[in-house]
């Protein structure tokens, strides 16, 4: 049975590891070429393993291009793994393999079809499983091979949870590929009265609102944190990622979004319900700064629109009372 394996990122990888140390008969790897990898969370380089076991390699930056589809059939695999792609692959390459293709997600299918699963895991701490699927046009609603489940207890970061998600591939894999390359094909079909979606989660969507409660703040910097782009405020202008938080119960009172205090742990900022220590935090720019007492996180809007006006009136006034042509200007809009 020759297999292909496409990826980009670590559950690529442990996938492909796995089927190299079942002793699969690996034809071909696609992986993300490293110029593509901008914005991929948790990227991974395949072309190392691939090289390792030296077995033949094609970077492609769009998986569905003419070039890359031309490579799998030279490769003419009987099977393909499609396993960490954000890129939907066409009818083009998943119609090669005779025997048909396999995907990879994370949740406990039909539960959590779409996308960000992680992250989602993340932020309800609910268990999930590594699901290998008959690989269809509908994303992730093909018959399932095998799920191996792992947990994620509260208070999990992204990268805890990804670590999971790994270690399950390892087990489910373990468990299931010397059926598969015995040529045993017996998935079962999910049930689609189950079956739930989760949408796309993006870097902005980890601004902080210091008007939250604390415990759900805590929640987003946990799921936004490494490998993902993180959560984040703003300090004097500048941009402030908040990598490591958690809800602390002290005797401490103030506005949302101030700083209560500073210690060589972190500092403490109220929200709208509750303190939440930041443990660690990475201020953007490259002039030096600093978090202190007293400091105000965020943006208050209606003092920024103030300035806003106060700077567009001095300009309006630079430019003087008339245009080129000698008629008086036009008056600006109201903001």
């Amino acid at each position: 049975m020759k297999i292909v394996l496409a990826g980009s990122v670590s559950f690529s990888r442990h996938t492909l590891e796995r089927l190299l140390a079942h002793g699969a008969n690996v034809a071909g790897v696609l992986g993300l070429d490293p110029s593509a990898s901008n914005g991929v969370s948790d990227y991974s380089n395949l072309e190392e393993v691939a090289a390792a076991a030296n077995v033949p390699y094609r970077s492609y930056v769009k998986i569905n291009a003419p070039e890359i589809v031309e490579q799998v059939r030279a490769w003419a695999p009987d099977l393909m793994f499609v396993v960490g792609l954000s890129q939907l692959v066409h009818d083009d390459i998943m119609n090669i393999p005779p025997m048909g293709s396999i995907g990879f997600h994370p949740t406990r299918l039909p539960e959590g079809r779409g996308r960000a699963p992680v992250a989602w895991l993340t932020w309800d701490a609910k268990p999930g499983a590594a699901t290998f699927f008959v690989l269809e046009k509908e994303a992730d609603a093909g018959a399932i091979f095998v799920q191996e489940p792992y947990d994620v207890p509260h208070g999990s970061y992204a990268e805890d949870v990804i670590a999971a998600v790994r270690a399950a591939i390892d087990r489910g894999l373990d468990r299931w590929l010397p059926k598969l390359l015995a040529g045993e094909w017996n998935p079962v079909p999910q049930d689609e009265a189950l079956a739930s979606f989760w949408g796309k989660r993006a870097a902005e969507d980890g601004w902080i609102d210091w008007m939250k409660p604390a415990d759900e703040i805590a929640r987003l910097v946990r799921t936004a944190s490494h490998p993902y782009p993180g959560a984040y405020t703003y300090l004097r202008g500048r941009k402030l990622m908040i990598w490591r938080a958690r809800v602390v119960d002290l005797p401490f009172r103030g506005v949302p979004g101030r700083v209560l205090h500073t210690d060589s742990e972190g500092f403490l900022v109220q929200t709208g319900d509750g303190v939440l220590k930041v443990e660690q935090h990475e201020l953007t720019g490259d002039a030096p700064g600093r978090v202190a007492v007293g400091m105000r996180l965020g943006f208050v809007v209606e003092d920024e629109i103030a300035k806003l006006r106060e700077r567009l009136a001095v300009i309006e006034e630079k430019l003087g009372s008339h245009d080129a042509t000698g008629k008086p200007p036009k008056a600006a809009k109201d903001l």
